[in-house]
């Protein structure tokens, strides 16, 4: 099965999940910045990461989605919001909408810390976006326990079925938080 990691990373957040995706991915596997994604149509399987804008995919992330129709996608978000939360789910789901026709495998979601120029910015918006309120709780993420979380997801999805060495022992996705 021939794979492929495809990401947009504002900064760096989604860049180290879809690294640690790529990571524990078997098999025959490529990874891309979307910036520089070949065409999705040579691969079994498209894992595509975004970070969230206005509740949503960042742009570039959008189009790429919009390529990737009648393939199977596990789709995988970075966001300052909390994990679980309206916002989180309301991007997550628009991405989804955005890849008609695909097949979901599965997706992974995870706080991502935000920059403080960017906390300052949306600070100072009116309204304030619902993000903000979490965005102290992102600090230090994505860290071990989401890439435990990834573990999991990954072979929820069927994506990964063999346990594996790691760093702190043994993942095979049964660490469930």
């Amino acid at each position: 099965m021939k794979q492929l990691v495809v990401y947009s990373s504002q900064s760096g957040n989604t860049k180290k999940i879809a690294e640690e995706l790529f990571r524990q991915l078997p098999e025959e596997k490529d990874i891309f910045p979307v910036s520089e994604a070949p065409d999705p149509g040579a691969y079994d399987v498209i894992c595509i990461g975004f970070w969230l804008k206005d509740d949503q995919p960042d742009p570039a992330s959008q189009a790429y989605l919009k390529k990737c129709g009648n393939k199977k996608l596990f789709l995988f978000a970075s966001h300052g919001a909390a994990k679980g939360s309206n916002p989180a789910k309301i991007g997550m789901n628009k991405a989804i909408e955005l890849a008609e026709g695909a097949t979901i495998l599965g997706t992974f979601s995870c706080q991502g810390e935000v920059p403080q120029s960017v906390i300052d910015a949306a600070a100072n918006k009116d309204p304030q976006p619902d993000w903000l309120a979490d965005a102290p709780s992102a600090k230090g993420h994505p860290n071990t326990n989401d890439f435990i979380d990834l573990s999991e997801a990954l072979t929820k999805a069927g994506l990964k079925t063999e346990a594996r060495e790691d760093k702190g022992g043994l993942i095979d996705g049964s660490h469930a938080m």
